[in-house]
């Protein structure tokens, strides 16, 4: 590798003709290690490097990446761009930052993280499963894993720019399974840190075993509408789907549920929502974003009031606006895109013990899952399998499983009917006419929907499966909005 590759590459690039360049180094080392059973069962460290390289020709953008930084990779890279932008078909301005702005100051690194032996970080994930074991009887086996990175981002444009932070931390993760009789129930916490000594593999293992065991004997809840409080996590993992809502690139597409509704009010005044990259104590935080624009905290939502869409420099372009430092890569291959950095809810006034007792009677989900296929960030509806526990004049009652949490919309068109299930004894021919078989039936508002199984047997029973398929789902009071998706992999077919 040259002693300066990045400013050869532009040099070169120049002389090529690529009318204005932008590289961009990644690097990371990290280790990762994963216990369980008293045993090791994986162990890695890895160090990975790769360099993405665009550049505007005739005015459209091209993209190039490699591994290998050496001199040939320089010619392939240029090549690469100039290829790229002339099959280019977008007319979107695509601008590089020219600098300007001071680079706040955040703490990302630590450097005693790098003098952490291998020992060390495998101690800790012993002692947290000892804790496993020490917490509760009834501890089954689990997941106890360790993992350490070291991250450095490098960009330079052929505008002068040339900027460099580097980011540490690590990662403890604690997944914890308890058994009583045939119940199996998981718990699982992880803890965060740029700090090595502050994660406590104790009070991990703790919690994870008694999370789990608070989840023993779990039921479902009976259809209906709740007051319900989403647990931190819960919350995270839909918002991790639904934060599409507030990037320009997604608006600018037509696809955004606030589209137009800058400055008005789309939440309640206690609701406070901040994208903040400058937290040193969160793994999202930088001091400039994927194409050098200086990091900025940002309100997206102020007492329930739209305040701003975040914006990359081509989004800003067409609207007219700035940046807000918001382009964010996949990797040093991807293009760029709009995304937050560590987005978060301003707390609020009560603690969670004042919240149950405010609720006085409903439902606490503190798991939610099927995001890839339940959510929908365009339209704005949601129905998902979850986890949590009924309240009951203000205190935490019964654990709950196999349960469905959706926005109020959905709610209407899921529970306003009962779904019942039964296995179809008429014959159902498959679309090529080779066979026919049986099938399960929904009743769902007054409608009849049909799922064909062809002649697949229980083999415990020896009766067609649509029937224990059908009681299963009836038994366990499915809506028909999860059936659907259950349908996609039992059926082969869905008749309307």
């Amino acid at each position: 590798m040259k002693q300066d590759y990045i400013k050869e590459l532009l040099s070169q690039a120049k002389a090529a003709g690529v009318e204005a360049a932008e590289a961009y180094l990644s690097e990371s080392e990290s280790f990762s290690a994963m216990r369980n059973n008293g045993a090791l069962e994986d162990y890695q460290s890895n160090h990975t490097r790769g360099l993405g390289f665009r550049g505007l020709v005739n005015g459209r953008m091209g993209y190039a990446s490699t591994e290998a930084l050496d001199d040939e990779s320089i010619g392939q890279l240029i090549r690469g761009v100039i290829e790229s932008a002339t099959l280019c078909e977008s007319k979107d301005e695509q601008p590089l930052y020219q600098g300007g702005g001071q680079l706040p100051e955040v703490a990302l690194y630590n450097p005693e993280l790098d003098n952490v032996s291998p020992e060390a970080k495998l101690a800790k994930i012993e002692a947290m499963e000892n804790q496993c074991k020490a917490t509760d009887a009834r501890y089954l086996n689990g997941y106890n894993m360790i993992d350490t990175t070291k991250h450095t981002v490098r960009i330079a444009n052929s505008y002068g720019m040339d900027q460099t932070y580097t980011e540490s931390f690590c990662q403890l993760y604690c997944g914890a399974n308890v058994k009583e009789n045939d119940c199996v129930s998981t718990g699982g916490f992880a803890q965060i840190s740029r700090d090595f000594d502050a994660l406590d593999p104790i009070a991990l293992g703790r919690d994870s075993v008694e999370q789990a065991v608070k989840g023993l004997n779990a039921e479902p809840v009976a259809s209906g509408k709740y007051r319900v409080i989403f647990w931190n996590e819960a919350l995270v993992s839909l918002l991790g789907v639904f934060n599409t809502i507030f990037s320009a690139e997604t608006e600018q597409m037509g696809l955004s549920l606030l589209s137009g509704k800058l400055g008005e009010t789309i939440a309640a005044p206690c609701v406070t929502l901040v994208d903040d990259p400058l937290r040193a104590d969160c793994v999202g935080s930088r001091p400039f974003d994927d194409e050098g624009v200086p990091s900025h905290q940002h309100m997206l939502v102020e007492n329930g009031v739209f305040r701003t869409f975040l914006h990359n420099l081509k989004t800003a372009k067409k609207a007219g606006v700035q940046s807000t430092g918001n382009g964010s890569k996949a990797d040093y291959s991807s293009p760029v895109r709009v995304a937050p950095s560590n987005l978060y809810f301003e707390p609020g006034v009560l603690s969670f013990d004042e919240l149950l007792r405010q609720v006085g009677d409903g439902v606490v989900i503190t798991e939610v899952s099927g995001l890839h296929a339940g959510a929908n960030p365009v339209s704005g509806d949601f129905s998902l399998l979850s986890k949590g526990y009924t309240i009951k004049d203000g205190q935490r009652d019964q654990p709950l499983e196999r349960i469905t949490v959706a926005e109020i919309d959905s709610i209407a068109e899921l529970y306003l009917a009962e779904v019942t299930y039964e296995a179809v004894p008429e014959t159902i021919p498959s679309p090529d006419g080779a066979y026919c078989g049986y099938g399960i039936a929904a009743v769902h508002q007054g409608k009849r929907h049909k799922v064909r199984l062809s002649l697949m047997r229980d083999v415990t029973t020896n009766r067609p499966l649509a029937e224990t398929i059908a009681r299963t789902l009836t038994e366990n009071r499915v809506p028909y909005d999860q059936f659907r998706y259950i349908a996609r992999d039992l059926a082969v077919e869905n008749f309307v």
